[in-house]
């Protein structure tokens, strides 16, 4: 600057450092001595190689590790993972494509209920759900997330127990589906080597793909598809992000939550789960803050009754399952794989079942068997007895008895003291218990009279033991089981089945009685014995006087007749009537014109005829067969005897209608009866409708052909009744056979038949008349021609096959004929 002058800067001599102080100065700063320095130097570079050394051994030992338990050939084989067929359920359902039943993956009694769905199917805001509740950083590890392990394992350590978990999405799978749940340090380091194989085998949608078909959601739901169905109802890809949040926090407590969720069982937890899922996504940025409080603030609104048509044809997924496995298993006798096939078969099985049709029927067999019971006195008093003879009445019990009831015997009881809770009876010098109220006592009192009405002190009951409570020691009875009955509604052009009943109350893995009890038919076998009376007419088959048998004017005697050593009776009236008609001795089913049609056509004939409309069951071989001596299901019964409404044709009784969208084949029709003989054999089994045993069906005021069927003492009551589209068949009987005292075919089958048929409302169609078929004038007694001037009453037009109606004329009222010179008698 002008006027000044610059100063230049010169280096200063540097101080002393002060002196150092002693005791009698300033301090003095102390140095190691060189020896110790020297010492240190060692002790920290040998300890620095010591770590470094131990550092290397620690990554050698885990390589080691690693590498000794990566060529372990016990190791799973993570590409079977690529072939993945997991344990999935078979949905059967109705004709409306109502899901009735499942058939329940997973043998040994493990049940899962799974349905495998494709990953293009799971919508993004479920993967997003799932990934942020279980796996944040899923899209780019390797299959392992060592940051996160290290921060579980801290968080662990100063908590002194697990609170967290380390496992990725791909460590689930492996642990789920190739390692077993042992918690141990080979296990784990197992589930790190597999998981990394894992990520190199597949891609990380088809990992997702497994983990989210694999999991476990509670309830023995298992996959994200079956999850989504029963919690909430619907497909997985209509689930919102509440919903999906939902889901995606149950793995980590599925049956807790499950609780929660379906049971109301802390649901305040199941809400918390929820809203820290809807938080990750927020954190995450697959979520908005305003859409997930939206969640937040909303109820989780579970589904009350997903499936409400499931398990109430039991009957159904049984019949499904058979047939299943005999596709699997054809043409193999036996078939070991049958049900571990049903296991990954995942299949969707649409039935022929009218539900609205089975229910209807189920309906009607419980009030024909209510009726049965009220007749029979089940669960309701035999008797009454005085107060004055009931010491005696005591001691005859007491000597029946014979000290403690027996298994499945039924005895009487004596009430002594009713309450609304049950009874106290007396077996004999026996005091027992039985309840009233129960799912049991409500078929004996289904308008829920109390106990007052039904029962007072004195009044016998018919019990079985029912063990003893083992606290109190009191011995306990319940009633006496009433009688069973099964039923089958059949379409006769296309044999599909539309309703099948297998008892009063049908029950998951019970008594299918329609398909599984053979019970003897009665007289509803009789028309395999008419139908093959008529087929030897069309054959031409003739007596030893050269007249042609057999038509339905063809004139039988009724008179006694005995098979073996047993003599037949007609069970209706047991008298005999002489010279009769078949049309009249089938409407009235009369035994002894049955045996003799046997006795002359051959016991073998019938039988064949039988088995060639339907029926499967092994048949006597012996004139017994007449009177349906053998042994039939109700599903064979109706089945064969709906051949007769189908113009002779066969077909086996269809339950599926199609395999996963795919129909199943027609049932295949072979012509077994003419059609003309199937006509002329179904119209003799309208007068059994329209005269006969079964006239309580006339009261429907349409054309049926029927026939009532009653064994001997009544342990089987049968009535099988056709229109030209629907077959209907009824069985009642005891599945103990005993006797039903009083009960026939036409008094307690053929009302059951009358309420379906009347709620089905159907139509009053004709049969359809076939060629070959003609009708003639006959004389109403001798089945003869009819004179022109005979009266209107003295006739009937009659149907025959084309070449076997009458030729002669028969005799005008008052003329004298060789048949009545003589005056018979028969008793």
């Amino acid at each position: 600057m002008p006027g000044s002058t610059m100063r230049m800067w010169k280096p200063q001599p540097r101080e002393a450092p002060p002196p150092r102080q002693g005791s009698g100065g300033a301090p003095k700063r102390r140095r190691l001595p060189t020896a110790t320095r020297k010492k240190w130097f060692t002790i920290l570079t040998w300890a620095g190689i010591a770590a470094i050394a131990g550092l290397g051994i620690l990554i050698g030992t885990v390589a080691f590790v690693f590498w000794m338990y990566g060529r372990d050939p016990n190791l799973p084989d993570i590409h079977k993972l690529s072939d993945y067929h997991p344990k999935v359920v078979t949905k059967v359902l109705d004709q409306n494509g109502h899901l009735i039943g499942e058939l329940p993956a997973g043998s040994g009694g493990q049940v899962e209920r799974r349905t495998f769905v494709d990953y293009d199917k799971i919508p993004p805001v479920v993967v997003d759900a799932f990934i942020a509740a279980e796996d944040h950083t899923f899209w780019t590890h390797g299959g392992v997330d060592y940051v996160g392990m290290f921060r579980a394992f801290l968080s662990n350590l100063r908590a002194g127990h697990t609170t967290q978990g380390a496992s990725t999405i791909t460590q689930q799978v492996v642990k789920n589906m190739l390692l077993t749940p042992e918690r141990s340090f080979k296990r784990k380091i197992q589930e790190i080597i597999l998981a990394r194989r894992l990520e190199d085998a597949l891609t990380k949608q088809e990992i997702l793909t497994l983990y989210l078909n694999q999991i476990n959601f509670g309830d023995k739901r298992f996959g994200i598809q079956e999850a989504a169905r029963y919690y909430f109802g619907k497909d997985v890809s209509k689930l919102d992000a509440g919903e999906a949040a939902m889901l995606a926090a149950m793995p980590k407590e599925p049956e807790a939550l499950a609780d929660a969720l379906l049971k109301n069982k802390n649901p305040q937890r199941a809400k918390q789960r929820q809203i820290y899922v809807l938080n990750r996504m927020v954190e995450a940025g697959k979520l908005t803050a305003a859409d997930a409080q939206k969640f937040i603030d909303a109820p989780i609104h579970v589904v009350k009754d997903p499936f409400p048509y499931l398990n109430t044809a039991p009957e159904w997924v049984s019949l499904v399952q058979k047939e299943l496995i005999a596709q699997k298993c054809a043409p193999k006798a036996t078939c070991d794989e049958g049900v571990e096939y049903l296991d990954t078969l995942g299949a969707t099985v649409r039935t022929t079942l009218d539900p609205q049709l089975q229910m209807t029927a189920q309906k009607a067999l419980q009030n024909g068997l209510r009726g049965v019971d009220k007749r029979q006195h089940i669960g309701r008093p035999v008797r009454n007895v005085k107060q004055e003879k009931l010491t005696d009445e005591l001691k005859k019990l007491a000597k029946n008895l014979g000290g403690a009831p027996k298994k499945g015997e039924i005895y009487e009881a004596v009430v002594t003291s009713v309450a609304d809770a049950g009874l106290e009876v007396d077996l004999g010098s026996y005091p027992a218990q039985l309840a009233l109220g129960d799912e049991a006592d409500q078929r004996y009192n289904p308008d829920n009279k109390p106990a007052a009405e039904r029962f007072k002190a004195g009044d016998i009951v018919q019990v079985i033991g029912a063990g003893d409570d083992k606290q109190s020691g009191v011995h306990k009875v319940a009633f006496a089981p009433g009688p069973q009955g099964a039923v089958v509604i059949i379409d006769v052009k296309t044999r599909k089945v539309r309703a099948l009943v297998g008892g009063y109350s049908s029950r998951v893995a019970g008594l299918n009685r329609a398909t599984d009890a053979h019970r003897q038919p009665g007289s509803s076998f009789k028309p395999f014995v008419y139908a093959t009376a008529m087929q030897a007419g069309k054959d031409g088959l003739r007596d030893e006087g050269g007249k042609l048998i057999y038509t339905p004017a063809s004139e039988v005697i009724d008179s006694p007749e005995r098979i073996e050593k047993w003599m037949a009776k007609n069970y209706e009236t047991g008298k005999f009537e002489g010279p009769v008609l078949l049309r009249y001795a089938l409407s009235k089913s009369i035994n002894t014109v049955s045996i003799k049609l046997v006795e002359r056509l051959g016991p073998d004939r019938v039988g064949d005829t039988a088995h060639k409309m339907g029926i499967h069951s092994q048949l006597p071989t012996t004139p017994a067969i007449a009177l349906g001596a053998g042994e039939v299901t109700p599903l064979e019964m109706t089945n064969a005897v709906a051949t007769i409404a189908a113009g002779g044709v066969f077909a086996e009784a269809k339950f599926v209608d199609a395999i996963d969208g795919k129909s199943t084949e027609a049932a295949k029709g072979e012509q077994v009866l003419p059609p003309e003989v199937a006509y002329v054999t179904g119209s003799m089994m309208q007068s059994v409708v329209q005269s006969g045993t079964g006239f309580q069906a006339s009261k429907l005021g349409i054309p049926i052909a029927g026939k009532t069927g009653t064994s001997n003492d009544a342990r089987d009551v049968w009535f099988v009744g056709l229109t030209p589209d629907i077959a209907i068949g009824v069985w009642i009987g005891y599945d103990d056979p005993h006797a039903m005292p009083k009960e026939t075919g036409g008094t307690t089958a053929v009302p059951v038949y009358v309420e379906i048929a009347k709620t089905m409302n159907l139509p009053g169609k004709q049969f359809p008349r076939p060629a070959h078929v003609v009708e003639a004038r006959i004389d109403r007694a001798s089945g003869l021609l009819a004179p022109e001037d005979a009266p209107k009453e003295t006739t009937m037009t009659e149907v025959f096959v084309e070449g076997t109606a009458p030729t002669e004329y028969a005799a005008k009222p008052g003329d004298v004929t060789e048949s009545n010179q003589v005056e018979r008698e028969y008793d």
